[in-house]
């Protein structure tokens, strides 16, 4: 099977070109003008932040970023869908808000913000699969009506899938409401009653009000339960996790199977950046980010999706761990980082099964530029 080609940038800068200028020169060696045609609207798919998170990427390459698509004749416009959960992020009044407190303003970033999946996340086109999971998938409207799309992903640890990166940014985050509902609908957590102190702030915070506390202990309405997660996100004593079992495999194979369904819209006019930086042990959807497990490492382009994250992987487990940080096993070179954070979710089975859908290649050539 031949490679497929991503292509590396390290965070080493000189006089005569600064990061921001060397992100210009990764992008054009990886062919992002090559996506894009004259008048495309293309829509440049991140994650703003939770408020209070700060391991999100810096906004000044997303400007390096749009402005390198309007040179190629595009359109863009930075989005990104609601979350499931209730936070800063829930509905597009409060996900706009969020962006532009956290420095995704017009005027910083040179592009509109839409948030594709409209006012409450129900702006959706369904898309036809051959999946194993799904016939068909919802994704954010605006983001499945775009010409093109780049996708511009931090990765990072996450205790759903082990890991974050392109595939979570797209098959998670341009889902709408109910494509988000399909995938975790399987995945329900768990109450350690002898952490649960009965602080009340799972209860708080579910959406679907399945979480109540009775005898000042936490207990889960598997009925109401939709497994998104945010109670295991919120949880002070880590009282509340999810249950580790087959559903893990069939919530990594749905989203796989919605990455699928978004780059069905977008045949050979997609493009994928991974910022392997401030890698944090959670998602970005906490409302703080925890201490980076690795040093910053760099950042790649490709324009295979699978990829770009298995390389994504690799120099992470190639790094020695920092530390003082949530890592507290599999911490010398070479030994599996996401493993060490999240012992229990078979993280390559996303990757595997990406490939087996026909996404991309797990195997690579890294070119360092």
């Amino acid at each position: 099977m031949s490679a497929s080609t991503v292509y590396y940038m390290d965070l080493s800068a000189k006089w005569k070109e600064n990061l921001v200028q060397k992100l210009g020169r990764l992008m054009a060696r990886a062919g992002l003008a090559k996506t894009i045609h004259q008048r495309d609207l293309v829509a440049v798919k991140l994650h703003f932040g939770e408020l209070g998170n700060l391991a999100y990427i810096r906004p000044p390459f997303l400007r390096r970023i749009v402005e390198d698509v309007c040179s190629a004749g595009g359109q863009p416009f930075l989005t990104d869908a609601n979350t499931l959960y209730a936070g800063t992020r829930g509905d597009a009044v409060s996900h706009l808000r969020t962006a532009i407190v956290n420095g995704f303003s017009y005027a910083v970033v040179g592009a509109p913000l839409i948030i594709a999946d409209g006012l409450r996340g129900r702006s959706e086109t369904a898309v036809p699969i051959d999946g194993k999971r799904f016939d068909t998938v919802y994704i954010a409207e605006e983001i499945a009506a775009a010409d093109a799309l780049v996708s511009v992903a931090h990765v990072k640890g996450h205790e759903l899938a082990g890991f974050g990166g392109t595939i979570k940014n797209l098959g998670m985050g341009c889902a709408s409401r109910r494509g988000k509902l399909a995938q975790h609908s399987t995945v329900h957590p768990r109450v350690k009653r002898r952490r649960c102190v009965g602080c009340g702030e799972c209860v708080a915070h579910c959406s679907q009000h399945a979480l109540s506390l009775v005898e000042k202990k936490a207990v889960i309405d598997d009925g109401r339960c939709i497994g998104c997660g945010e109670c295991i996100l919120v949880c002070p004593n880590g009282a509340i996790q999810v249950q580790w079992n087959q559903s893990v495999s069939v919530f990594l194979e749905n989203m796989i199977e919605y990455t699928a369904g978004v780059l069905a819209t977008k045949p050979k006019k997609a493009f994928f950046i991974n910022f392997v930086t401030n890698v944090s042990p959670g998602c970005d959807c906490l409302p703080f980010n925890d201490s980076p497990i690795v040093r910053d490492i760099g950042v790649l382009a490709a324009t295979d999706p699978v990829a770009i994250d298995q390389a994504a992987v690799d120099l992470i487990n190639q790094e020695a761990a920092l530390p003082g940080t949530a890592l507290k096993t599999h911490t010398a070179p070479g030994e599996d980082k996401l493993r060490g954070l999240y012992p229990e979710v078979d993280w390559p089975h996303q990757l595997a099964y990406a490939e087996e859908m026909g996404l991309g290649k797990r195997k690579y050539k890294l070119v360092r530029i």
